[in-house]
């Protein structure tokens, strides 16, 4: 039973309702580029919390030629795409319905194709307006942690739910505290040509955007994600003093991954940007969910290092060469 002081967004809800009485057994999220990556916190907290629930994270072209065998009736697919209209995210929900599976559709725009083939919709706020538990991960944390509530019992939904409605404050403290440290950022690197990141856990797939959504595809800067776990076997052949690497230390059950890769890192490098959500004041999260909620406020973070570097360059975020331009 939920309080009646957690306020639950009434989309979230209307999924939540439809869901009680339902077999569910398997969460596949399905999306693209960086709405891709914000499924991967969700993942963490699906393998940390789920008793029985079992989930998969699937880009969504791949998602429908791999043709999962379990996908059917008792499957229920997140997808998202900002504008709605990702050609392979809308085929990815028609797929999916096509299946019996529940599908629920993330968007910035309720009318688009991806909602009309969605069976559900979660318009979200996005950009400068947006309001941290209106925003994408906001809305989708409340959706995995109240599905875990409603098929599995999971006690953190709530929780979540209140934290998420701190979580406004906390961007703006950070963003503040971040300010000259961004500037300084974009002021030292903005004449690199590759600069590469470095996660694990629930922040890896904010890596994983910062380098294939700012670094590749906004400024054109070659990158590379490199998960923390994986740095040891193979990519830190390449870390010297002139390699810049951007690493992320969380507050989730991986952090001893960060730490590790850190300290080799500090050894032969120098262009070390390192964001420890350790630095950040949390206030107002519940001591159980501050590792699940990191990774939205370093998102938070690395969006003002973006603008900077980008603002350092004279190249806009929004510049593309081929996005949206040519055939593809």
């Amino acid at each position: 039973m939920v309080s009646s002081q957690v306020v639950v967004d009434q989309q979230v809800q209307k999924v939540l309702d439809a869901l009680k009485g339902r077999t569910i057994t398997h969460v596949y999220f399905v999306a693209c580029g960086g709405s891709s990556a914000i499924m991967y916190p969700n993942k963490y907290i699906m393998d940390r919390e789920a008793k029985n629930l079992s989930s998969d994270v699937y880009s969504s072209n791949e998602f429908i030629h791999r043709n999962p065998r379990k996908l059917g009736e008792n499957s229920l697919v997140i997808l998202c795409s900002m504008s709605g209209t990702t050609p392979e995210t809308v085929q990815a929900a028609t797929f999916a319905r096509e299946k019996g599976a529940l599908t629920v559709g993330f968007t910035n725009n309720e009318t688009s194709k991806l909602a009309q083939e969605s069976e559900f919709v979660v318009k979200y706020e996005w950009a400068e307006k947006s309001v941290a538990p209106n925003t994408n991960l906001g809305l989708l944390y409340q959706l995995t942690t109240g599905v875990l509530s409603v098929l599995e019992g999971n006690d953190k939904f709530e929780k979540m739910v209140a934290s998420l409605h701190n979580l406004q404050a906390i961007f703006e403290k950070s963003a503040e505290q971040y300010k000259e440290k961004a500037y300084q950022f974009g002021q030292q690197y903005k004449d690199e040509k590759v600069i590469y990141t470095m996660a694990s856990g629930a922040n890896y797939g904010i890596a994983y955007s910062y380098a294939i959504c700012i670094l590749m595809e906004m400024q054109w800067i070659h990158s590379n994600a490199v998960h923390s776990g994986e740095y040891f076997h193979g990519p830190f052949e390449i870390i010297d003093k002139d390699v810049p690497f951007i690493i992320l230390l969380g507050l989730d059950e991986t952090r001893p991954l960060d730490e590790r890769a850190l300290a080799f890192s500090e050894r032969y490098g120098e262009k070390l940007v390192v964001l420890d959500a350790k630095d950040l004041d949390m206030t107002g999260i519940d001591e159980e969910l501050k590792g699940y909620i990191a990774p939205l406020v370093l998102n938070h973070v690395l969006r003002r290092y973006a603008e900077q570097l980008a603002e350092a360059r004279n190249h806009p975020l929004s510049q593309r060469r081929y996005m949206w331009k040519v055939e593809y």
